[in-house]
């Protein structure tokens, strides 16, 4: 039995200090040593009492131009690394600390994953930063091209950054993540006559909270907290006195505070407000907190920054140009007079955050790219984890295409049964990466899926996913149904709005024959948890299927925890059947499946959960 990965990273600072990447570092240790790596950091700072064994911090002796100096990083990273025998060397850039490994031999024998959370950005650099950057480039390149892999934040911000432009072949788009509550999702906000909006940040020029304060003062019924310290304080208090020459502003300059102050003030907003200006602000972690306290953003429209990627993919707040006060004003009132908008974007961030944008989806997705450094000894693992399984039958055109975007999202574990294609198939699935079997006799989709089932049990994979190859189910909707399996062993992910009216009275048909409460019955597009994988590779399972509904009615029949969770579709797949196609295919069905249930089956309790 092989013994967990270790991993050392070199970070910039971490908490108590404040900050998205610290934030994002503390939690994805945490998540990472739960999935049961050993997971070990080195960064700046003094130590702390409570600082746990696999924490070292750094003191700083100086700081130059945001660059923290610590003399004795380049011994502490040497000792750690003899010390800790990490596996891979993950480094967080930008951060000065990590050039110290160029210098060390140890380190030259590991593999490097780079975590590239921004580009130093040169727009309004002062001089003094243009002149170390112009030092720090030629160390930021060595790093760059030194890695094994680069995980980068969105694909925007990939798309516009130039110092990864030489490395984009070895760049995997991993978002951030974040820690969910376990706790009850927060309450709703509060009615009152006023917006209470939230910003938080370092208030430095690139966060763009001049912009913020001007918008406040041409809008009615709205008080603004502004949490955060830094050089430009002085400056946006003098703007705050100048528009507010009475001395009663609605805005309030609350300086730095501590985490539960922090998820205190987001849970009593009714909004948060990120209007950055520049892509130094590269994803944009304090969204994803607010997604968590279940608040809207209203966030700059910043190109070639993750943060509207991240707004929009979400579906958690509304966008308005960078630097125009007219149209922050338009959109903080639009939040104001709408409080059912509010609402709806909060929850919708909320579910998005759980589905997709957890740090422990993060944390997978980053142990993919892990093993893709690693030699053959180190990538077998006594437990493998997900198998997707993908049934296709002449899905030449498309196969390709999804094989490629599980793969950039870190599933690499792709196996794909190729049913008797004609137009090569299995030879395009081949050449992007994915494993391919090739039944001796046709199979149809349910049998394709059962052997892929049987395969994952025999190589020891903890779990399967199964997916349609012709591009329908966009693979980011994976996450959701990862989120749902922690509470159940056989996830579907619904999207009733594809089926045509025959279809939806099939279903009609069959829910009132068995009891369940799902939506979606005959999705392809399902997670199998390891007691279902032994149920669905049975005999059983192989005698009595018909459209894949014989399976469930076997899952509720073994008492299995059914979940469904809605998802969505390719337009192009809406309306499409390759079953429903008449009256007469549809009172087909609607026998065999009453024959199923009436010859078989009791009808089972209504145990299935949304």
């Amino acid at each position: 039995m092989l013994d967990p990965l270790r991993i050392l990273h070199v970070g910039k600072f971490f908490p108590p200090a404040h900050g998205g990447m610290e934030v994002f570092l503390a939690d994805l240790i945490a998540a990472q040593r739960a999935q049961g790596l050993e997971a070990a950091a080195i960064v700046h700072g003094r130590p702390l009492p409570d600082d746990p064994p696999w924490l070292v911090r750094v003191p700083v002796q100086a700081q130059l131009v945001y660059a923290p100096i610590a003399v004795g990083f380049r011994r502490v990273l040497a000792e750690a690394i003899e010390r800790f025998a990490p596996d891979v060397l993950h480094l967080h850039l930008p951060n000065n600390a990590v050039f110290w490994a160029l210098t060390l031999p140890a380190a030259g024998r590991l593999p490097w994953v780079v975590h590239w959370h921004a580009d130093v950005v040169r727009t309004r650099m002062r001089t003094a930063l243009r002149l170390a950057y112009a030092a720090y480039r030629p160390f930021e390149q060595a790093v760059l091209e030194r890695a094994e892999r680069i995980l980068v934040t969105s694909p925007q911000y990939l798309a516009a950054s130039e110092p990864l432009r030489p490395w984009r072949g070895k760049c995997a788009i991993v978002p951030l993540g974040l820690a969910i509550d376990a706790d009850a999702p927060p309450p709703p906000s509060q009615r009152t006559p006023r917006l209470r909006l939230l910003a938080i940040g370092r208030l430095a020029y690139y966060k763009g909270f001049d912009t913020l304060v001007r918008a406040v003062a041409t809008a009615r019924d709205v008080e603004l907290t502004l949490v955060g310290d830094g050089e430009l304080r002085q400056e946006l208090e003098s703007l705050v006195r100048h528009l507010w020459p009475s001395g009663e502003a609605p805005v309030r300059l609350a300086g730095a505070v501590d985490e539960p102050a922090k998820r205190r003030l987001l849970v009593e907003c009714d909004a948060l407000a990120v209007p950055s200006c520049e892509r130094t602000e590269a994803f944009g972690v304090v969204v994803l907190e607010a997604m968590r306290a279940g608040r809207p953003v209203i966030a700059s429209d910043l190109p070639g920054s993750g943060l509207p990627w991240l707004v929009q993919e979400a579906g958690c707040g509304l966008l308005a140009p960078v630097g125009d006060s007219d149209a922050w004003a338009r959109a903080i009132g639009r939040l104001r007079d709408d409080p059912a908008l509010r609402e709806r974007l909060g929850a919708a961030g909320r579910i998005a955050l759980q589905a997709r944008f957890s740090i422990d989806a993060c944390a997978r997705r980053i142990s993919a790219q892990y093993a893709q450094c690693l030699g053959p000894e180190r990538r077998a693992a006594p437990s493998r984890g997900l198998l997707v399984v993908i049934p296709a039958r002449d899905e030449a055109m498309t196969i390709g295409a999804v094989i490629e975007q599980l793969r950039a999202r870190g599933f690499n574990d792709v196996l794909v049964v190729d049913d008797h294609s004609t137009d090569g198939t299995g030879e395009v699935a081949r050449a992007a990466g994915a494993m391919v079997l090739r039944p001796v006799l046709p199979l149809g989709a349910w049998g394709a899926t059962q052997t892929g089932i049987r395969w994952a049990l025999a190589h020891g994979h903890s779990a399967v996913l199964s997916m349609d190859a012709d591009g329908q189910h966009e693979v980011p909707q994976i996450d959701a149904l990862l989120a749902a399996s922690r509470h159940a062993d056989l996830v579907i992910g619904a999207y009733p709005e594809r089926a045509s009216r025959l279809r939806h009275i099939a279903w009609w048909w069959f829910r009132r024959l068995t009891g369940f409460e799902l939506r979606d019955l005959t999705s392809g597009f399902r997670w199998y948890g390891r007691a279902a994988m032994a149920l669905m590779a049975s005999r059983e399972a192989t005698l009595l299927d018909y459209q894949d509904l014989g399976a469930l009615l076997l899952a509720s029949r073994a008492g299995l925890r059914i979940v469904e969770v809605p998802v969505t579709m390719s337009p192009r797949a809406v309306g499409a059947s390759r079953v429903f196609r008449s009256w007469f295919s549809v009172a087909r069905y609607m026998a065999a499946t009453t024959l199923l249930c009436l010859s078989r089956w009791d009808v089972p309790s209504k145990r299935v959960a949304r």
